[in-house]
């Protein structure tokens, strides 16, 4: 394992492959545990200050350099107090794979308009313990938290009925259930974080900082470093909807992602978007409104964010799956649909069926394989395994029509494999 002195290199690999990797190594001549430059030159460095130099938008104005270094400068280690921990160039030819497994919306019962929308006796943690063998069984769990948590505090959203109005509020005791069942990361950004209004913003981010849960998608907090088991990873997450970060700018989605890709191992990205229901299953090229709304296009910004570095996408927001693409020897997930949202959601038809999705990425984040185990939600809510892989059916001729030549094969056992 070789200490990254110079974070650049990761960077400045334009095909991302094993071979370019190699013919970089071999450029920088690294030998054993020194960085050997061919001559003194300036590297872009993360140091604190770094951190003073990003605006609201979460890129930087200014991307400090080091001072010139000499052939055996040595490795600077970074304290992980500010989600770093230390960054490390490897062998990545002979590292392990990884399992990046993704799930869609959760909501475990919100306490809002009543308290009669909770689980009985308030209690959330049957609603995910069905499935924790299968949320256990990687290296990294990623979620979409669909609501807030925010006490019985915040101003709701104006509803003209909140009977039939959407607004979610979780207690603060829910998370535990999150945690319990293995979460590691949560996308914040989506239409129902601002449910409560910045109140129900600030208070999810205390909680969830002071929970040590990594998150991002809020402009306060557009992206995040964290790291986990010797792997650095760099996440951020995105949606059309106020106090988020903008899924429709694709040039910042785009921006902030390289910017991660420099530092870190593996960069995960989360996006909100698309028309909702049944009747928009597929994934289609341009933008996409719903009542009234342009919701951005999902396809379009997730092959952006794949040219800048991404390694694994996951999407939702239309509340039904959608197809997976291989695109770039990365994985993009459209939508993994409700996966344990209580009582509060339409359950009806493909509503009510998702996939958990399990990625087997290389050191580099290339796709090597995936696998599709089927839910279901039944009564109020909460996962299922679904013995007749319903969620598995319809990934499969989703994907096959809306991405007819692509390399990845959907198999019927639920194997994902490229050609």
């Amino acid at each position: 394992m070789i200490l990254l002195s110079a974070i650049s290199l990761h960077a400045q690999d334009p095909v991302r492959t094993a071979e370019a990797r190699k013919d970089t190594l071999q450029a920088a001549a690294i030998q054993e545990d020194t960085l050997q430059l061919p001559g003194p030159r300036k590297i872009p460095y993360p140091i604190a200050e770094y951190w003073s130099n990003f605006n609201r938008t979460g890129i930087p104005d200014t991307l400090p350099v080091a001072d010139t270094l000499t052939l055996e400068a040595p490795a600077q280690v970074l304290s992980d107090s500010m989600l770093w921990g230390h960054i490390y160039l490897e062998d990545e030819l002979e590292r392990e794979a990884l399992v990046i497994i993704g799930t869609g919306d959760i909501m475990l019962g919100t306490n809002y308009p009543r308290e009669s929308y909770l689980p009985p006796g308030g209690d959330c943690s049957p609603i995910l313990k069905p499935v924790h063998h299968e949320l256990r069984s990687g290296d990294l769990l990623f979620g979409n938290l669909e609501g807030v948590f925010c006490g019985q505090g915040g101003t709701p959203k104006n509803c003209r009925d909140p009977n039939t109005c959407y607004v979610f509020r979780m207690p603060d005791h829910f998370l535990s259930c999150i945690l319990e069942a293995g979460y590691d990361v949560l996308g914040v950004a989506n239409n129902h974080v601002n449910d409560f209004g910045p109140a129900g913003r600030a208070y999810t981010a205390a909680l969830l900082d002071s929970a040590g849960v990594a998150y991002a998608g809020f402009l306060s907090h557009p992206w995040t470093l964290f790291e986990k088991d010797g792997v650095s990873y760099g996440f951020a997450a995105f949606a059309p909807n106020r106090g988020c970060m903008d899924l429709k700018d694709y040039d910042r989605a785009a921006a902030i992602t390289a910017m991660l890709d420099s530092l870190a191992d593996v960069v995960i990205i989360s996006m909100h978007g698309g028309a909702e229901g049944k009747d928009h299953q597929h994934v289609v090229r341009g933008d996409e409104e719903y009542l009234g709304y342009n919701r951005g296009s999902v396809y379009h910004f997730a092959h952006r964010v794949v040219d800048a570095g991404a390694d694994v996408v996951f999407g939702h927001g239309p509340h039904v799956t959608r197809a997976v693409e291989l695109y770039r020897d990365r994985l993009i997930c459209y939508s993994l649909g409700n996966f344990a949202t209580y009582r509060r959601f339409n359950l009806s038809g493909p509503n009510g069926i998702a996939p958990i999705i399990k990625v087997n990425v290389d050191g580099e984040g290339r796709f090597l394989q995936g696998e599709v185990v089927s839910i279901y939600q039944p009564g109020e809510g909460g996962p299922r395994i679904d013995p007749a892989g319903r969620a598995l059916k319809r990934l499969k001729e989703l994907s096959e029509y809306d991405f007819p030549d692509q390399d990845l094969v959907v198999d019927s056992d639920g194997v994902l494999w490229k050609r």
